[in-house]
């Protein structure tokens, strides 16, 4: 079967409560006849995890968490653990997302830890990666990807890795209206399969998905996801959008 070509929604710290439903009822009615190789996630606020879900599971929408502890569990107020999502019928959950990095110190350790604790709990990451703006301008963005690769997952076994989607997410991209080129994307998809590939083997590398998060709309989506090793997006304010999202997933690849 091919790999997964997915539509990751981020919702971000957005949306009260009654708005994310009628965002969420929006996007159950709005899509229909995914192909079994397509698959549509919601990376949601914790609040909302449950009355979304309960929104849209009859509709083949999988609902995600945008975050998890780095420990099992403990006197750590205000964290949620990966047993804890796990309890909620949660399947997957963003690790390493590039604000939590930037804005939270999320160091590549930690997210290693996260991704353990996560596919203990049969939770399958979303495990984010990419470069910020001067890494781009100074030409190491692949030195830079590599680093958070070996660090943050490459600890893992081949049959771990293979319950992985990576989404590649150049940070100078996102939510500034500058977006990578079809072809920066292209490029840096297949450097990121071929290091899976080096790590493990082609098999593997094929079977991952790896997605392209940065400012992808409706307007620019066929055109980044026709790239032969882009598998979907990883989208933030066009999420937001119930037209704008439905648009996205659309299109997907069949």
């Amino acid at each position: 079967m091919a790999r997964k070509q997915i539509a990751a929604a981020n919702w971000k710290m957005n949306l009260t409560l009654s708005e994310a439903e009628a965002l969420a009822t929006a996007l159950a009615s709005g899509v229909s006849s995914l192909t079994d190789n397509q698959q549509v996630l919601l990376a949601v606020p914790f609040p909302y995890l449950l009355p979304v879900q309960q929104l849209v599971e009859k509709n083949n929408i999988q609902v995600a968490a945008q975050n998890m502890a780095a420990k099992p569990g403990g006197a750590y107020t205000g964290e949620v653990s990966a047993a804890m999502l796990k309890s909620m019928n949660i399947q997957q959950v963003l690790i390493g997302h590039s604000e939590r990095r930037e804005c939270f110190n999320e160091d590549n350790q930690t997210l290693a830890q996260k991704i353990d604790l996560a596919l203990a709990n049969t939770l399958q990451p979303v495990f984010c990666c990419g470069e910020p703006l001067p890494v781009r301008e100074a030409g190491v963005q692949n030195e830079f990807v590599n680093s958070q690769l070996e660090e943050g997952l490459f600890h893992l076994s081949e049959q771990q890795i293979t319950n992985v989607i990576i989404a590649y997410e150049p940070i100078w991209a996102i939510g500034t209206g500058r977006t990578a080129t079809s072809e920066q994307a292209q490029e840096m998809h297949a450097h990121i399969r071929a290091e899976v590939a080096k790590k493990y083997s082609l098999e593997v590398a094929n079977d991952v998905s790896i997605l392209y998060g940065g400012s992808v709309k409706a307007s620019n989506a066929e055109e980044i996801f026709a790239n032969a090793d882009v598998d979907g997006g990883l989208v933030g304010g066009a999420s937001l959008n119930a037209e704008e999202f439905i648009a996205i997933i659309k299109a997907l690849k069949k």
